[in-house]
């Protein structure tokens, strides 16, 4: 294990143990502890990724993996070789009205600190935000349709790097699977494709 996983693994561990948020049902979800150039930022985990031990583990997931087996990787290269992260690592419960709850204030900022955390360490080339709340963190969000199919530079934390952004996969949605979303998410795509940093991942 060379030192940057060492401290990737470090970092996992110090994650696991985090009991920051009581509205939270655990247990932390996080993906393999993985040096990589692309940085994957989801939403939170859902009802079933805790048991899964992994993010993305279900329907979402099937579709997310689809559209990165379309540009060169399939679900378990791209677990062996991007970071997967979110914006909250616990699943936040369901909603009163149905679907997941949406992490509150308080409960995306004491998770910020392990992206922090990981931006720093990983330095990475490409966020991949997905969903709206994701997308949030690293751009002005504005709708979907304004920022899909775009790429931004931004500067997180010290750490300079390109964003495109993608819809949620969930099954719920249908603004990927309708016009302008199926189109800009295919401009997404094709601009992840196309970056340097996708491009040394799937070498």
């Amino acid at each position: 294990m060379d030192g940057m996983t060492q401290r990737i693994v470090e970092h996992q561990s110090a994650l696991k143990t985090c009991r920051s948020c009581p509205g939270m049902i655990g247990p932390v979800v996080v993906g393999k502890p993985v040096a990589s150039r692309v940085l994957l930022i989801g939403q939170a985990p859902g009802s079933k990724e805790g048991a899964a031990g992994q993010p993305f583990a279900w329907t979402a997931g099937r579709t997310l993996f689809r559209w990165f087996g379309d540009i060169g990787l399939d679900e378990t290269r791209f677990r062996d070789r991007v970071y997967m992260a979110a914006v909250c690592r616990c699943y936040p419960g369901k909603a009163p009205r149905g679907g997941d709850r949406v992490p509150n204030e308080q409960e995306i900022y004491n998770c910020s600190r392990w992206l922090t955390r990981e931006l720093r360490l990983l330095r990475p080339e490409l966020l991949i935000p997905v969903g709206r709340l994701a997308i949030a963190q690293t751009t002005d969000v504005g709708t979907l349709k304004e920022v899909i199919g775009r790429i931004y530079r931004v500067s997180m934390h010290g750490v300079s790097c390109d964003v495109i952004p993608l819809p949620h996969p969930s099954g719920a949605s249908t603004w990927h699977r309708t016009e302008p979303g199926k189109t800009l998410l295919q401009e997404a795509l094709s601009r992840i494709r196309d970056h340097p940093a996708w491009l040394a991942t799937i070498a």
